[in-house]
């Protein structure tokens, strides 16, 4: 099975998808569409950022709303503003041939009252950050009595930024709940205590093969260098580069502005996304970078959270991260959309262990920039 139709979903939003240059069903999409489309049930599926997920749950989310109830039927839980936006904005274009389904995203960093009043148009979906939502039902600006479908998008990321009581929490409140789909790169403890928590028993596992995990169109490259040399032998790999546009990962904030400081001294349009910034600063370092203003973004793993920027040719890893779920996280921002990508880590030879540790557990392999 290859195209949606024969996956089972409409012709309107096969339409949709084609607008997108969808046409191809991917891995993950494969395996979980027709087990949503097949009624009701609770999954647990396990694929990395840029997978094909929104579509893997949006699109059988999309076919179950029933477009003549005005109240709340599906709700997607997301770590960040960002990732909201992007899934709310993405089922819309889904649907632009079919019936209109209303779908409206709440996130924190905004005004809640906008929200609020949002909130009183009639809404079919609500995609949201598990802290707004809860403020949301606090003030009892939200009703999630009638939701059938409960979908958890990067399970793993919102457990990595503290939101598990808030999971519990929201999980625990929604009496007509019919469906409960967990999407997650990764199944850390915390992650399974929510699975058997809260899914049936006999939910279904799917798991994309570890090698459609890391994207095979990552080209995972190392070169080793000591401290003093690093920003040189980056300088150089970005030159190789030409005029292609990537993230920069460090491990520090402190890292994170000095090198973008040291890349601006160098004539070289980059900017800087850390845990420090306000949210409206943060948003216009975004604007720049997706309107392709700046080249080079350096970002800690934090705040690096739901960027989807297409169109990417490499990340390249300054310091290597905290664990290898970060290195697939991290990596996951190039080579979307079938296109390749490089994923490029600066390392001391002491760090080399490292990288091997990633091939064992994530399947890849690296080779040696000399």
């Amino acid at each position: 099975m290859k195209n949606f139709k024969e996956l089972g979903i409409s012709s309107g939003f096969i339409k949709g998808l084609a607008e997108l240059n969808i046409v191809e069903a991917t891995d993950i999409q494969k395996k979980v569409i027709p087990i949503l489309l097949g009624g009701t049930t609770d999954i647990v599926a396990q694929a990395q950022t840029g997978t094909g997920k929104t579509a893997a749950y949006g699109l059988p989310l999309l076919e179950q709303i029933d477009v003549n109830i005005k109240s709340i039927q599906g709700l997607i839980l997301s770590p960040t503003r960002e990732l909201a936006k992007q899934i709310a904005k993405q089922l819309f274009k889904f649907t632009k041939y079919s019936t209109k389904t209303f779908t409206e995203a709440v996130y924190g960093g905004e005004h809640i009252d906008r929200q609020i009043s949002s909130l009183r148009r009639p809404t079919q979906i609500v995609v949201a950050t598990p802290g707004r939502l809860i403020d949301l039902v606090k003030r009892k600006a939200i009703n999630l009595n009638t939701v059938k479908t409960v979908i958890l998008d990067e399970a793993d990321e919102m457990l990595s930024m503290g939101f598990k009581k808030e999971l519990d929490e929201i999980l625990s409140f929604l009496p007509a709940v019919e469906n409960k789909w967990l999407f997650s790169a990764t199944i850390p403890h915390g992650i399974q205590e929510i699975i058997s928590k809260h899914l049936a028993k006999d939910a279904q596992r799917i798991k994309v093969s570890q090698d459609h995990i890391v994207n095979k169109n990552i080209s995972h490259q190392y070169v080793i260098c000591d401290d003093s040399e690093k920003l040189y032998t980056l300088q150089l790999f970005l030159k190789s580069e030409n005029e292609n546009r990537g993230v920069i990962f460090c491990k520090t904030k402190a890292a994170t502005k000095m090198l973008a400081k040291q890349l601006i001294a160098k004539n070289i349009a980059t900017d800087a996304i850390h845990g420090d910034l306000q949210q409206k600063e943060r948003d216009k370092v975004m604007r720049a970078f997706k309107n392709e203003t700046l080249r080079i973004l350096v970002a800690t793993d934090v705040a690096a959270r739901g960027i989807d920027v297409s169109g990417l040719s490499f990340v390249a890893h300054y310091q290597l991260p905290e664990s290898d779920e970060y290195y697939t996280h991290r990596s996951g921002r190039t080579a979307r959309a079938g296109k390749a990508g490089v994923s490029m880590c600066f390392v001391k030879t002491s760090e080399v262990k490292s990288l091997r540790n990633y091939e064992r557990t994530l399947g890849i392999k690296f080779s040696q920039v000399k």
